[in-house]
């Protein structure tokens, strides 16, 4: 199955793309998904837990993706 794994801020510049398009087994979860980012070049300075929402709400790393699911990765929020 597809999903796209999106990026903001800082995370956007680790990835090196806005959006990646990433192709998982079916029934894989957030987890599953950020493992086959960090596993990419340079996608080890990703978070092993970063905050993720699967089409716009928020989710924890345990929930089941489905084929065309939008997981959006968010960084920390940095305040002062």
């Amino acid at each position: 199955m597809r999903v796209t794994a999106v990026f903001f801020a800082v995370y956007r510049e680790l990835a090196g793309a806005e959006a990646l398009e990433v192709e998982l087994v079916p029934g894989a979860t957030v987890r599953q998904l950020v493992e086959t980012l960090r596993a990419r070049p340079g996608g080890d300075k990703l978070p092993d837990s970063p905050a993720v929402a699967v089409n716009q709400e928020y989710a924890p790393l345990d929930t089941v993706l489905s084929e065309g699911d939008e997981v959006a990765l968010i960084p920390p929020v940095a305040g002062g």
